[in-house]
């Protein structure tokens, strides 16, 4: 399998091509061939796994080179691929899900006149994550980072014939270049500072042994404190603050809810927002010297937990539920890498891609039996009309809630206790707080969507289940959201942390470093928090049952709150408070000084009178073109004269 690996990239990159240029005579074939492409990636990627399990811990690494792409001094960037522990995680689930979701896209789009074209955006987004992830240096995962924020503005503005979605798309699109320039700016002062963008070089290769070797990387050595690391750090962490959706790049993901469902599904819930969580755990051991940066991080992921959580509660349209948890999750996920808990972080990326997966695609098939309503106040009753599409829901609700046995519960609890033991009680606190927040909202979206009276017109409309193409992905995701989180049991449970164990070599470097505050606690603290935490998201989900089940009225809740829930649903106006202060400020600026002075004024001036004096001056020249030959002979001879006599002078 190794020898395939390039497949892993080809093969979807083959079918981008072909849907490209032949996508709108294949018509609904266009799909498969996409679907197909992706399932090929996975069954390679699957293939590598197992070969990877088969080796002793410590050489399990892939390091396959290419081609030579730049070498410029002491710079050597390949177009080569870095296959260890945490990237074939990665690898797996981009394709696993993204397989799964391409095959739910088939039934979801297969009225879109743009059929074709929706499956070459989605099948070039594959590769450029699997770029993002694959790349053994900075500069391949930077261009595989600039290719899914083009897809995804591709995709989010898929149907452009609508203004709310090209500006959704406009705005995903410049938020994350805002984050980019962070990106650019870091390996800037990477190649300053230690002139290389090679993972291996700069962050060694943890306990792998890769092409014969333990890489040691820059970081040899080094302690805590660098302020040239804790720079780059910084910029790294601005550049995932875009593309992760964090505190405060994250305004353009809830817009982007106006994309496709599969697209919410694909790239705003399994892979594309992951990818700062990604770069953050490639470059643990660069963030694990940078303590200031640590707590950053783990500051901003804690209240982007709880903010979004708080404008979570408030919104009524399925999709934007589902967006305000998706930044909420990415929080928590922030928060685990800020107090140096890779591995939790990356496991939560994991049991998020599958239970959110279901959430989005679920409520694709909601949209569609609703014909193609989100308003959650317009729905209720849907329980038994859409049997399959309700229990698949439920489970992934239970799951994100961290209900255990669900996934979430595991990975969810690793965070808290992580944030407890290595960080403070004020970041488990907010950490609880948001868990019991997103309980009661998606406990929330459940009741109004599927209890209750049916509050739209029942007798003239009969919402059905979706065909196979749309079921077949919920209930596998519904599954992978019961069983995926027992890859990491905690042996305070009795289980064995085979996800702890597999990522070791890669991770566990940096967290030992980064464990400056860690506390010993005893395993019964940390069951009683365990405990305190389910219990907190039980309390969410009863008061939610409460509020929105048990009603035999629909729960207004602007009646209830009045200028808080204004405030809150309007997400604290935080996108009105960016166009007053920073987009308005810009557009005047460059309407009355860029474009009236500097544009028009200044350059057109410029140009504008070198014309007028070649004008002036063609004027004058051409009174000398009458017509008359005896004015040209005198022309001539006049000429003569004054050239002899200047031969005769000088």
């Amino acid at each position: 399998m190794i020898q395939l690996i390039p497949v892993i990239v080809f093969a979807p990159l083959a079918g981008f091509l072909i849907n490209a240029f032949f996508g709108s005579r294949l018509g609904k074939l266009s799909g498969w061939i996409a679907t197909f492409a992706v399932f090929i990636s996975f069954v390679i990627s699957a293939g590598v796994f197992v070969e990877m399990l088969q080796k002793p811990s410590d050489d399990r690494a892939i390091h396959y080179v290419l081609a030579n792409w730049l070498d410029v001094g002491k710079v050597h960037v390949g177009i080569s691929f870095l296959i260890d522990q945490l990237s074939i995680i990665f690898m797996l689930i981009i394709t696993g899900v993204g397989a799964l979701i391409h095959l739910y896209s088939i039934g979801y789009m297969k009225s879109d006149r743009g059929f074709g074209r929706f499956f070459t955006y989605m099948n070039l987004f594959i590769v450029m994550m699997l770029q993002l992830v694959m790349a053994d240096n900075f500069l391949w995962t930077f261009v595989g980072w600039e290719g899914v924020g083009l897809c995804s503005y591709l995709l989010i503005g898929f149907w452009y014939e609508e203004k709310k979605n090209t500006d959704a798309a406009k705005k995903a699109f410049i938020v994350n270049r805002i984050g980019d320039f962070g990106f650019l700016v870091a390996m800037g002062a990477m190649l300053a500072a230690y002139g290389s963008l090679n993972y291996l070089d700069l962050l060694g290769s943890g306990s792998n042994v890769i092409d014969g070797t333990k890489h040691l990387g820059v970081v040899a050595g080094m302690h805590g404190g660098d302020w040239t690391i804790g720079f780059i750090t910084l910029m790294l962490f601005l550049g995932c603050t875009g593309k992760s959706a964090q505190i405060p790049l994250y305004v353009w993901l809830p817009d982007a809810m106006a994309g496709p469902t599969p697209v919410s599904a694909l790239i705003h819930a399994a892979t594309m927002v992951t990818s700062g969580i990604f770069l953050v755990a490639r470059s643990n051991m660069f963030f694990a010297l940078a303590p200031v940066t640590m707590g950053v991080v783990a500051a901003v992921g804690a209240t982007t937990a709880v903010f979004a959580a708080i404008i979570g509660i408030f919104q009524n349209d399925i999709k934007k539920v589902l967006a305000y948890s998706t930044i909420s999750q990415l929080g928590y996920m922030f928060l685990a890498l800020g107090v140096g808990a890779f591995t939790a972080g990356v496991f939560h990326v994991m049991t998020h891609a599958f239970f959110k997966a279901c959430l989005f695609l679920g409520s694709g098939a909601v949209i569609e039996a609703m014909h193609h309503e989100q308003d959650m106040q317009k729905m209720g009753g849907l329980k038994k009309y859409l049997p399959f599409t309700f229990w698949t829901f439920m489970i992934a609700t239970l799951a994100i809630s961290g209900i255990p046995p669900f996934a979430g519960f595991f990975s969810k609890d690793e965070i808290l206790w992580n944030a407890f033991s290595r960080g403070s009680v004020l970041l488990w606190l907010m950490g609880a707080i948001a868990a019991m927040m997103t309980a009661f909202y998606m406990f929330r979206a459940v009741f109004l969507t599927f209890f209750g009276k049916e509050r739209f017109d029942a007798e003239h409309h009969k919402p059905h289940e979706a065909g196979w193409h749309m079921t077949l992905p919920l209930i596998v995701l519904a599954a992978l959201s019961i069983v995926g989180g027992f890859l990491n049991i905690p042996h305070v449970l009795g289980g064995n942390a085979t996800l702890e164990h597999w990522l070791a070599p890669v991770l566990e470097q940096g967290e030992q470093t980064a464990q400056v505050s860690f506390s010993e606690a005893s395993a019964g603290l940390e069951i009683g928090l365990m405990v305190a935490s389910v219990a907190i998201a039980i309390c969410g989900i009863l008061l939610a049952m409460r509020l929105y089940k048990k009603k035999t009225t629909l729960v207004r809740d602007e009646a209830v709150l009045g200028t808080p829930y204004r405030i809150a649903v309007h997400n604290f106006y935080v996108d009105e408070a960016y166009d007053k202060l920073i987009v308005q400020p810009l557009y005047t600026f460059s309407d009355r000084f860029l474009y009236k002075i500097v544009d028009v004024k200044i350059i057109d001036g410029f140009v504008n009178g070198l014309a007028q004096i070649t004008d002036g001056t063609s004027k004058i020249i051409r009174r000398i073109q009458t017509g008359v030959v005896q004015n040209y002979a005198v022309m001539i001879v006049v000429g003569l004269l004054a050239v002899v006599s200047y031969l005769m002078i000088f």
